[in-house]
């Protein structure tokens, strides 16, 4: 089930909000949050609270443990941009946009959640496997063992 929030009209610009969503699609929702907290952007706690509110959402409207939830999307879109005038030499006036965007986040328990220990542990157990086959081969009753082989292969029976 997905569940999402969103805050329209933030008052930053799309893409430096964008930097930040990046680091954060596609991982566990309580691990972006931790991450989030960390990043000395001004962004940040602009998705940690729509974050937030989308776990909230999840939680109480769907009853899906936020354990469970993983970021699907988390999109920024342009929103107006405000156009402001100052003044500047001789009678000029110069441009100031000053942008907004709209934030939204997805989240979703269908996509599996894939930690990076449960990684590892997976390779090292595949790794003992092909050990334990390679030391559990036998030798053939067709093959000499490698104690009766000649020292010297290229020697020939005369």
């Amino acid at each position: 089930m997905q569940v999402q929030s969103i805050h329209r009209y933030a008052k930053i610009s799309a893409f430096k909000a964008r930097e930040v969503t990046r680091e954060i699609q596609g991982k566990p929702a309580l691990d972006a949050l931790a991450e989030l907290k960390l990043i000395p952007k001004k962004a940040a706690p602009m998705i940690f609270k729509v974050l937030k509110s989308a776990i909230a959402n999840a939680e109480n409207n769907n009853n899906i443990h936020p354990e469970l939830l993983v970021i699907k999307e988390a999109v920024i879109g342009e929103a107006p941009t405000m156009k402001r005038i100052m003044t500047r030499a001789r009678g000029s006036a110069g441009a100031i946009r000053k942008r907004t965007s709209h934030i939204r986040i997805v989240l979703t328990d269908e996509i599996p959640i894939n930690r990076r220990e449960d990684r590892l542990t997976k390779k090292k157990s595949i790794k003992k496997k092909v050990l334990h086959s390679k030391t559990n081969l036998t030798i053939n009753s067709e093959q000499k063992p490698l104690s009766d082989a000649k020292e010297n292969p290229l020697e020939t029976d005369s």
